[in-house]
């Protein structure tokens, strides 16, 4: 019995690598088996198997590591096994630019318009109003909303001058 144990064990001791992280390493966090946890509101094969990168804290003991979680994942502890993290790679991909948003005292920013991207007149009983869709700084094109034409050209006539 101890034979086949022991032979059991040089395989597995073949595959096996000790997995060791620094203060301020970035690591995926393993979320699958996590039952509390419904992240992205998505459940069964669609929810994520792990999250991240997520930034080591501290080294708490030999095998358990303290992590700066996201604010979705503020339910768990913030302490965690070895097993569960996985080393997060840098890929200068994952880096996404973006432009510095002005904040107001009162925690507001003001909306600017990009662009008009369609026109189109609402027909009500007696009246035709003219709508125009409007693409808006730090916004997607999804997010467009359609405003009143004679409001957008009081207010921002630059748009217009085409």
């Amino acid at each position: 019995m101890q034979a086949a144990q022991s032979r059991q064990k040089s395989y597995v001791d073949v595959r096996r690598k000790d997995l060791e992280f620094d203060v301020g390493d970035k690591v995926f966090l393993k979320v699958a088996h996590m039952k509390d946890v419904l992240l992205f509101e998505k459940k069964g094969k669609l929810s994520p198997r792990f999250v991240g990168p997520i930034e080591i804290l501290e080294r708490v003991g030999p095998l358990v590591y303290r992590l700066a979680l996201l604010p979705s994942l503020s339910v768990v502890h913030d302490m965690f096994h070895v097993l569960m993290l996985r080393k997060y790679m840098t890929d200068p991909s994952h880096v996404v630019d973006y432009d510095p948003l002005e904040i107001d005292e009162n925690l507001s920013y003001a909306k600017q318009p990009v662009k008009i991207l369609a026109r189109e007149v609402k027909m009500l009983r007696n009246r035709e109003i003219p709508l125009v869709k409007v693409l808006w700084k730090n916004h997607n094109i999804e997010e467009a909303t359609w405003e009143r034409e004679d409001d957008m050209r009081a207010r921002y006539p630059e748009l217009f001058e085409e």
